[in-house]
């Protein structure tokens, strides 16, 4: 309909498709420079993390991650363990890392999501511990003991 009443009123239409060199003029919001120019953000990006790892002088790799930790600290207790509590023992144990609890807790619900840790709740409160050592079973105790299997 617009094309009809352009022709009618006489006024020239732009070509359809914009010069190839005029597409970044074309483009008026950030969002749309952006997208058109993809390779340059992710070289910016890349840029930003090597200089944030270098600045700080260690790699992001080279540090354990935190489900490594959460599950070697429970593994050290004897006790269950809040998230709370976790993440202040890895806070004192690791100063130069920002431990959070609301990271820890979900890092530990993640954990009991894989049964790598269980969950007791007490009252309203809920404690994690390392699971317990699988039990040994009856072909592994008959392996251990083949004199007695032999009677």
């Amino acid at each position: 309909m617009l094309v009809t009443m352009q022709q009618v009123l006489g006024i020239t239409m732009a070509p359809a498709k914009p010069a190839a060199g005029s597409d970044s003029a074309a483009l008026s919001s950030p969002r749309k420079a952006a997208a058109a120019e993809p390779g340059k953000r992710a070289a910016r990006k890349a840029a930003a993390g090597k200089t944030a790892t270098k600045a700080s002088g260690t790699a992001k790799t080279a540090r354990p991650a935190l489900v490594d930790l959460i599950r070697h600290h429970l593994a050290q207790q004897s006790e269950p363990r809040s998230a709370a509590e976790t993440s202040a023992a890895l806070g004192q144990a690791h100063p130069e890392r920002d431990i959070k609890t609301k990271g820890v807790r979900v890092a530990l619900e993640g954990l009991v999501a894989k049964s790598q840790v269980q969950r007791t709740k007490q009252g309203v409160s809920i404690f994690y511990t390392a699971p317990a050592a699988p039990e040994p079973t009856a072909a592994a105790q008959a392996e251990k003991r083949p004199e007695d299997a032999s009677r």
